[in-house]
Parts: structure tokens; sequence; C-alpha cells
């Protein structure tokens, strides 16, 4: 299996650097009012906008992963507090079962 997982590290990077290799071609970069940019490779504008897009929603999913990080920090300061309140262990509640199921009406129905 790990030899299958190599194999497809490899085919994508032979993709990733034949497109880089095909994509080399010198573009103008066009930013906001009058700025540009000329001459860059067209791959590293796509890396770059890559890249971009990647920090942007890593960015954009921090604050929920913060929250779930400090919920979970909460509920085990809670579950370790509730252990120290128990000092004895839990006991089984008892097993009651509903009249129609219950073993003495049953014996005595058959009587």
């Amino acid at each position: 299996m790990r030899y299958i997982m190599w194999a497809i590290k490899l085919l994508v990077f032979a993709v990733v650097v034949l497109f880089a290799y095909k994509n080399m071609a010198p573009v103008d970069v066009q930013l906001f009012g009058s700025a540009q940019i000329v001459s860059v490779p067209l791959v590293v504008v796509m890396l770059v906008a890559f890249v971009a897009g990647t920090l942007l929603g890593v960015l954009l999913m921090l604050p929920s992963t913060w929250r779930r990080r400090r919920e979970a920090g909460r509920l085990k300061r809670d579950l370790a507090k509730a252990g120290k309140a128990s000092s004895q262990p839990a006991q089984p509640a008892p097993q009651v079962l509903p009249q129609h199921l219950d073993r003495s009406n049953l014996c005595n129905a058959k009587a």
C-alpha cells in the first residue's frame, strides 16, 4: 500500500511539473488602477493565486477551530470536576421491566 501511495504522489508531482512547464509563457498582470507587473510567468501568477486562496480559506476557518478547541477544553475541565466530585463509583440504575414483560407475571400467567 505504501508503494501505491508513493506512485500516486509521483504521478501528481509529474503532472504538476508538466503543467508548470507548459505554462511558462510571460504574462502582464494588471493590478488595481494603473499598477502593472510586466512579464511574469503564468505559472507564478497561478501559484500566487493558489497560495492566496489557501491562506484566505485557513484564516476563515480559524474562528470556528478556536471555538471548538475552547469548547473541548471546557468540557474536559467539567468532566474532571465531575470525576473529582463523585469519589464513589456510579452504581447502575435498577432495571425495571414493564408489567407485560415482568417475569413474575409471565410465570403466574402460565400457572
